[in-house]
């Protein structure tokens, strides 16, 4: 195989604060080959999208790529003209981002985005183009291809979205494409159905790819080398098999062996429920997104609502938040309903229950420090002001682990764990009695998120509040969950103690999410892929496969 990418000795650099460059990534050598993939993995902060994203000769606003030598097929690309650069990026080497939703334009139709690059570089005409990405829509199974690329990105779901991005980075046919964590905020049966996609594409396009992740147990179903990154620099590099199965170095073996945490349930109080949710339904506008949902909660507890996207998770919580009046049913606290709309709560009962959201980019206000962040309850719900509030904000900020000189930071200056403690000790500021936590792990690395899952199970052990926990993960359940509850279009199909909901028998439902869960081992995506009646293109080693259709 002919050498495709060689990336020696990079160094990178971010313009920090204080008006000084300060060095990301140390002295990182890269090599690749055509039609292999070399799998980035690390936990956040490591440098993967800094060294993906140099891969295109690129860094973003405020780094630089400052020394070191960046080869793609001979010609050098760090220092090389801008316009040449151009020319080379979304042609030879194109890039596939972790959000979908926010890499496309939704004032334009997918199709006329995907094809956008490969007309603009004058690589095909528009009916060629159009006719190229039609075919790449079959071929990673995207619904009705003749017709898929007609709709806007908000037409489609997330998953659907994610393989059409994939098809934009493919249609230019380049030689290289980088997929940055292009699953991560996916829910486990979706990110099968994207992993085989990709896998396929790189496979049947004869092409070279760069995957980042966090996951190790994703990236060895894709990879055929893996190089682990920490604080900027390479800590091992070797093939799949060698990683997983004779990893050297300490950090590699910790990612290896990383067990998520499991907690045995608890039995069920015999004192009535604390929130308790009966025959809900409830829809947005004519559409029905919950149809006859039963829910209790006790005090202390942890009840998990898993499920697909779409599923009506969200929707559920923002019914019990008040966010959403129910069309039937009702919301009850301590045996007394709620009122449907929270603008007609009591203040107290707005207090009760609290809401952490997925993402806190978006949750928590950037123009805000922390100390005002976490204040704002303290004030609204109590009136504490001045010192006493900036001494409790401390107090918050000790209970989620993180020092009281962050109360003067803003959110732009904390990673995506420390922005995630932030909006928890928001939320506890409250005093709540029942935290309703919507995927606050998905988007974090598997230690940071074991970490606030740890953080979680101590606060509840401390103050006794009561959780809701949504969540597509199931290994997150585990840790976690005393009772689950099982939501599939909208509708409750299985619900139960952990034990019970965990053990087979399962509702088919409930099976393909437990069976979607990836495992640290090579070949289970093929394995997974052929029982259901669907075969992607084999990392190299394995048979080839003949490709099918998934149910």
């Amino acid at each position: 195989m002919s050498l495709l990418l060689e990336i020696r000795d990079l160094h990178v650099e971010a313009l920090g604060e204080d008006g000084r460059w300060h060095e990301i990534v140390g002295g990182v050598s890269v090599t690749l080959e055509r039609s292999r993939v070399l799998g980035l993995i690390g936990e956040s902060g490591a440098g993967k999208s800094t060294l993906g994203l140099a891969a295109l000769g690129y860094a973003r606003r405020g780094v630089r790529l400052a020394r070191g030598s960046i080869r793609l097929d001979g010609e050098e690309l760090l220092g090389a003209p801008y316009e040449r650069l151009r020319e080379i990026r979304g042609r030879r080497v194109t890039y596939v981002a972790q959000s979908a939703a926010a890499a496309f334009n939704p004032a334009f139709r997918i199709e006329d985005q995907c094809i956008e690059a490969a007309v603009a570089h004058g690589l095909m005409d528009e009916a060629e183009a159009r006719a190229e990405a039609r075919r790449l829509f079959a071929k990673l199974r995207l619904p009705d291809p003749e017709t898929f690329g007609r709709r806007y990105p908000h037409q489609v779901s997330g998953g659907q979205l994610q393989r059409a991005m994939t098809v934009m980075a493919l249609v230019p046919r380049p030689d290289l494409v980088v997929f940055d964590e292009p699953t991560t905020a996916l829910d486990v049966t979706t990110q099968i159905e994207v992993l085989a996609a990709i896998k396929t594409a790189i496979e049947g396009e004869d092409l070279a790819a760069i995957y980042i992740t966090h996951d190790l147990a994703l990236v060895v179903q894709i990879a055929h080398r893996i190089l682990v990154l920490k604080d900027g620099r390479a800590v091992e590099e070797g093939e799949t098999s060698e990683i997983l199965e004779r990893p050297r170095q300490p950090y590699t073996r910790a990612l290896v062996h990383l067990r998520r945490r499991f907690r045995p349930e608890r039995p069920r109080p015999a004192e009535p429920p604390l929130l308790e949710v009966r025959g809900v339904e409830a829809a947005y506008g004519a559409v029905r997104v919950l149809e006859d949902v039963d829910l209790a909660l006790w005090r202390g507890r942890t009840v998990a609502v898993v499920g697909e996207s779409g599923s009506g998770k969200t929707t559920l919580a923002r019914v019990v938040t008040g966010l959403l009046p129910p069309r039937r049913g009702e919301v009850r606290l301590d045996g007394r309903p709620l009122q449907p709309s929270y603008r007609r709560r009591s203040r107290d009962d707005l207090r009760r229950i609290q809401l952490v959201y997925q993402m806190p980019d978006v949750a928590l206000n950037p123009r805000q420090t922390v100390e005002e962040i976490v204040g704002r309850p303290l004030t609204f719900y109590f009136d504490v002001r001045g010192t006493a509030r900036r001494r409790r904000v401390e107090e918050l900020l000790d209970a989620v682990e993180l020092p009281a000189s962050f109360a003067d930071r803003y959110p732009a200056e904390l990673s995506g764990g420390q922005k995630q403690r932030v909006a928890i000790a928001r939320a506890l500021a409250a005093e709540p009695e029942v935290m309703i936590c919507d995927e606050v792990t998905s988007a974090l690395d598997v230690q940071v998120a074991d970490a606030v899952l740890a953080l979680l199970l101590e606060l509840q052990a401390r103050t006794g509040i009561a959780y809701l926990y949504i969540t597509h993960d199931l290994a997150t359940v585990k840790a976690i969950a005393d009772e689950i509850v099982v939501m599939l279009r909208g509708r409750v199909v299985e619900s139960g103690p952990k034990s019970e909901v965990l053990a087979p028998p399962h509702h088919p439902y409930t099976e393909l999410l437990l069976s979607s869960v990836p495992e640290m081992e090579t070949g289970w995506l093929d394995r997974i892929l052929r029982r259901r009646g669907h075969r992607a293109a084999p990392v190299a080693g394995n048979a080839p496969a003949e490709a099918g259709r998934m149910p």
